[in-house]
């Protein structure tokens, strides 16, 4: 059996609270020390034209971030405006050997898809798959998104093979648990190991449980929350799994 850790982070479009300043090069520093195989990644600016801001890195964030420590990363641009883009992200130590960015916007104002990557991991047969979300604020949205979600789960995923997903699913109500969990036979780390969803927002104060790591085929071992005040104002968190 093998080790895998991963991590998500809404990393706020590199920005701290309240856009004050900007942080990716703390960032950077702190999603190195977790040591992760995989980051999921979200409100991560692919392009940003104008910025007022001189410590912006000339490149795409989650290639600033992944730099020197994952080799492999896909984006998926959800969100495009005068001043540039942005979407999630997932950056790899392993090689990605697809990758698909699908569209489940539900409104002008909210961009948002499933960045959905096959990821070779060392000594397995077959692909890992990871699928990182940013879901809608709105009940309507999220729910119609977590549809999308689940038939492009059981279309494209057999069931024996192993599936992370994660994100930030702005799932105040935990409809997440009851369809991911039923319907998909999924387990949240935070949950099934303690019992409760981690909360993770905002980060000064958690209280909403809005960042979640789903597997399906994979051991959890424990995850760990992150409340990085300075950084986001999410959480990060992270999960060690064992493959079988």
């Amino acid at each position: 059996m093998s080790t895998l850790k991963v991590a998500t982070y809404n990393i706020h479009k590199g920005l701290s609270q309240f856009n004050r300043r900007v942080v990716l090069h703390e960032l950077r520093e702190r999603l190195r020390d977790l040591d992760a195989d995989i980051v999921f990644l979200q409100e991560v600016q692919g392009e940003r034209l104008f910025s007022p801001h001189a410590a912006d890195p000339n490149q795409p964030q989650h290639e600033f971030l992944a730099n020197g420590i994952w080799p492999h990363h896909a984006y998926g641009m959800n969100a495009v405006y005068d001043g540039g883009h942005h979407g999630n992200a997932i950056v790899s130590r392993y090689p990605i050997l697809r990758w698909d960015n699908q569209d489940v916007s539900t409104n002008p104002l909210e961009r948002r898809g499933l960045l959905h990557c096959e990821i070779a991991v060392p000594g397995r047969a077959q692909p890992l798959h990871c699928v990182c979300v940013h879901f809608d604020l709105t009940k309507r949205g999220r729910g119609l998104q977590f549809n999308a979600l689940a038939e492009r789960i059981r279309r494209m995923v057999p069931q024996d093979v192993p599936l992370v997903i994660a994100g930030d699913f702005n799932d105040w109500n935990n409809h997440a648990a009851r369809l991911l969990a039923k319907e998909l036979q999924m387990e949240e780390v935070f949950e099934a190991k303690g019992g409760k969803l981690a909360k993770s927002w905002p980060a000064r104060l958690p209280l909403f449980r809005l960042d979640r790591i789903y597997v399906r085929g994979l051991h959890i071992r424990h995850g760990e929350m992150h409340p990085w005040r300075k950084v986001s104002d999410h959480a990060a968190l992270s999960a060690t799994l064992v493959l079988p």
